[in-house]
């Protein structure tokens, strides 16, 4: 028997999969705590994991751990050095959360563009169309957008932009040129010229040593004064105060965080009060379809890895 532990709740989709696989069991783990994990996973074979942390202190004594599968594609959370000398692999849901944080793009660069925030409150408060008039917009028609980052999302999002007719360029040094006009996108060699000539930025690279500040205010100030930049990926991908500096500055229009770089945010994060920036926790893959879907991969993953059957996308190169 195979036991599996759950680091915090995910979907009941998931856990249906474990229940009707005879040679699994599993146990729920709400608190995820470094203190009770180094007390409890040290029993488990395998385990899922959402925004938890896994550090070396907390796998040290978890001998028969073979396998950690991440509900969803980031895993900066992880202690890659520990679990790669370990030989622990790591899973990722490589394909189930494409769709919702390329939606949620969309939303953003709609929400920004139209200014809706400052409509919604005109109407609210009696105003009407007394100033909706002097409230700046734009559309999306037409306008250029680079896509940093063509995995699975990147690759979902272009599909969406192109229903806009806009006109789509890819920062991507992984990926070929062949590939990213096969979408009907643009290839950028360089991320500078890319950031100089588009309306839209989009982020979707994993955080680490490279991609840590990417964009910081020296690439900002070289953007348009109308570009809306939009980051879904990691925070601190984005340099927060560079960002806010830019935003008071009106060096660019407006901009779309999903994640940053502390999270739970830093209740003095001047992002928070700074109108120019549409905030969400960290929720683009939040729909309830895509809650599922990433809960039966996270599990299937596991069951796959065990079955020797599982797909090697989802497997993380270390």
């Amino acid at each position: 028997m195979i036991h599996v532990a759950i680091i915090e709740k995910i979907h009941q989709d998931g856990l249906n999969l474990l229940k009707e696989n005879q040679n699994f069991k599993f146990e729920i783990i709400e608190d995820s705590s470094e203190e009770n994990l180094i007390k409890v996973l040290p029993k488990f074979d395998a385990c899922t994991l959402r925004v938890s942390k896994l550090n070396e202190k907390i796998l040290l004594n978890c001998k028969k751990l073979k396998v950690i599968s991440r509900h969803g594609v980031g895993y900066d959370n992880v202690d890659l050095n520990y679990i790669k000398k370990n030989n622990i692999t790591l899973l990722i849901t490589a394909t189930a959360n494409a769709v919702a944080v390329a939606e949620h793009v969309i939303y953003m660069m709609l929400s920004i563009s139209k200014s809706i925030n400052q409509y919604d409150h005109e109407v609210r408060i009696g105003n009407f169309k007394k100033n909706a008039s002097s409230i700046k917009t734009l559309e999306l028609f037409n306008k250029e957008i680079l896509i940093v980052g063509f995995g699975r999302i990147g690759q979902t999002l272009i599909k969406r932009c192109k229903g806009f007719d806009m006109k789509v360029k890819v920062y991507d040094p992984y990926v070929k040129k062949e590939i990213i006009e096969k979408f009907g996108g643009e290839k950028i060699e360089n991320l500078d010229k890319g950031l100089n000539i588009c309306d839209y930025l989009s982020l979707h690279v994993p955080l680490n040593d490279k991609t840590k500040n990417l964009i910081d205010y020296s690439k900002l100030k070289n953007m348009k004064k109308e570009s809306i930049v939009i980051n879904t990926a990691r925070g601190g991908v984005i340099n927060e105060e560079d960002l806010n500096k830019a935003l008071n500055e009106n060096i660019i229009f407006g901009a779309g965080l999903d994640v940053f770089e502390k999270e739970p945010v830093d209740k003095n994060n001047p992002l928070l009060t700074n109108k120019k920036v549409l905030l969400s926790p960290h929720s683009a893959t939040f729909t309830n379809e895509c809650k599922s879907r990433m809960s039966l991969e996270t599990t299937k993953n596991i069951i796959d890895f065990f079955e020797n059957n599982i797909d090697k996308s989802m497997i993380v190169k270390l």
